[in-house]
């Protein structure tokens, strides 16, 4: 998942519940990997223009749920670029800014039309030889969900599911009988203890992306890793970070909350709030590059502690 992992909880089941989590998400990150060539991702990688791959049936609950939101989002997001998260290699030794050429070429190989689904048997085929699918924006969420399900089944009713900040589920209460206090990163700012402000949730998943997650500068421009699969690069939306929240109700919380912070990061602040008041159960916060934040009714009501940095627009 290539994040610190922490889970919180209390009862009776509560060890045996935090291990069965441990274990399913590494189950989940072998599976799911791109960097792995025996993985899910890799097979089908290796069988692209080629065969159909029976997959694993999280993975393929995963990439049919991703197809279904680039429609919805009129491929402002799409699992297809691995191929241009490949290219650019941000967060890794490789790291660098491709030629015009290279990112052309590379961007032939985006279209989530291009991922064929057989559900009878959970068998996907990539259609062009070279595509690769990233599920870093969705995996983590996956598992969030997961663990969700072990902690009920271990009947917890208190407890914090996070991994790293960016998917999170909010349980019950905190140890003081209080709603779960989260500080949402200040995207300028290094301080772990300077925060954008506080956001309380309870029973809520609580998603959150940022241009600060990895990135580099080059001649004074930041290359992050959140790419617009329209242009092959990293998304130019004036968003520097943005936070949703997703009710303990709707079905695939947290995949869909560590979905949409992509969704909305690259829509744009304004595009992006329309898309998030158009989806159930959803909040949403929108921070842009020169300081302002937009927030839906809902996601106002849990945040407090504003820093004084931004500027909360009407």
């Amino acid at each position: 998942m290539d994040t610190t992992i922490s889970l919180k909880a209390t009862g009776p089941e509560a060890k045996e519940a935090v291990e069965e989590s441990f274990a399913r998400i590494q189950e989940l990150d072998r599976l799911a990997s791109a960097q792995r060539p025996d993985s899910d991702l890799g097979k089908l990688k290796a069988a692209a223009g080629k065969d159909y791959v029976q997959v694993d049936p999280a993975v393929y609950e995963m990439i049919d749920f991703a197809k279904t939101y680039s429609e919805k989002s009129q491929g402002a997001w799409d699992i297809t670029t691995g191929v241009i998260t490949d290219l650019w290699g941000i967060g890794t030794d490789n790291q660098r800014i491709p030629s015009d050429e290279e990112i052309a070429a590379a961007e032939s190989l985006v279209n989530y039309k291009d991922i064929l689904l057989r559900p009878e048997d959970h068998s996907v085929k990539l259609a062009k030889a070279g595509m690769s699918i990233d599920l870093g924006g969705i995996a983590k969420g996956y598992a969030v969900d997961e663990v969700r399900a072990i902690f009920a089944k271990h009947h917890i009713e208190n407890g914090l599911i996070n991994l790293g900040a960016s998917s999170m589920y909010a349980l019950g209460s905190n140890a003081k009988g209080g709603p779960w206090r989260i500080g949402i990163k200040h995207p300028r700012n290094d301080d772990k203890d300077t925060y954008l402000g506080i956001v309380a949730v309870s029973n809520e998943n609580i998603s959150t992306s940022g241009d600060y997650e990895r990135f580099f500068e080059e001649n004074g421009v930041r290359y992050h890793h959140i790419f617009d699969p329209k242009t092959g690069r990293p998304a130019r939306s004036g968003v520097m970070s943005d936070s949703v929240l997703v009710d303990s109700s709707i079905e695939h919380g947290g995949m869909l909350g560590d979905m949409l912070t992509t969704i909305l990061f690259v829509l744009g602040p304004e595009r992006g709030m329309e898309f998030a008041h158009s989806v159930n159960g959803v909040e949403a916060m929108i921070t842009t590059t020169d300081g302002k934040i937009y927030m839906t009714d809902g996601f106002k009501s849990h945040f407090s502690d504003l820093n004084s940095d931004f500027k909360l627009m009407p």
